[in-house]
């Protein structure tokens, strides 16, 4: 089956433009005009990959997006024409996957999205590893193969891209792993140079352990300048 893929954003023309182009390579296109619609609309699409815009009439992306991580964990690529750094911290830490400024050149959009898609797969992170493998590490467990992790017996919701991270550092437990190999594993080898991706996917998955962690322990440890370490906690 085709993957779908859902665009938001107001401007027409660029609508027509992407969904055209990304039909051309053989992508299911459902296109809306606002977020609203895409929110009301999202169950009965099911789209495997999100382009939403940031500025639109009404609600813009940025609350559409936290609507939308309120449910799903779809992977989203946040648009706009705003070069302003801190609208992509904003997206990223709201849970965005990707960040694409415009304008764009059609290369740079089916990179974004093929590695966006590539990520969200399930036989993506670490082919070699055992999916068999069930990793505990204090309150916090992860499954591998069935792709779902816990802490304190209760599961514990994390993205596409967050997963992979955690599944790299659990199966290297008590090993530090340097920013490039995550950036490369995770995003691609595209954005071995984006740390600020790294940064705030990590700050996420730390402030979401600590809302259900009573204990104030540290399970992601910070080697800086060099990387991220998952330790044994007892």
């Amino acid at each position: 089956m085709k993957q779908k893929i859902y665009i938001v954003d107001d401007e027409r023309k660029i609508v027509r433009f992407i969904a055209a182009n990304l039909k051309s390579v053989h992508y299911e296109v459902i296109t809306a005009d606002s977020g609203d619609e895409l929110l009301e609309n999202f169950d009965m699409v099911s789209p495997d990959l999100v382009l939403l815009d940031i500025m639109m009439p009404g609600h813009d992306g940025f609350y559409v997006l936290e609507e939308l991580r309120k449910f799903s964990n779809v992977p989203v690529i946040m648009l706009t024409a705003r070069s302003n750094p801190k609208d992509k911290v904003q997206g990223l830490n709201l849970g965005a996957d990707d960040y694409l400024t415009k304008p764009f050149s059609l290369e740079e959009l089916f990179a974004r999205v093929n590695a966006v898609l590539r990520r969200s797969q399930p036989e993506h992170a670490n082919q070699q590893s055992d999916c068999s493998q069930v990793i505990h590490t204090g309150e916090f467990v992860i499954d591998i193969g069935s792709k779902r992790c816990w802490i304190n017996q209760r599961e514990f919701k994390l993205t596409h891209t967050e997963f992979s991270l955690m599944e790299i550092l659990a199966l290297h437990l008590d090993k530090v792993v340097q920013h490039e190999t995550l950036l490369a594993e995770v995003w691609g080898p595209q954005y071995r140079d984006d740390v600020e991706y790294l940064r705030v996917a990590i700050a996420r998955i730390r402030r979401k352990m600590k809302s259900q962690i009573n204990e104030e322990k540290e399970y992601i440890v910070t080697y800086p300048g060099l990387g991220y370490m998952l330790q044994s906690v007892s």
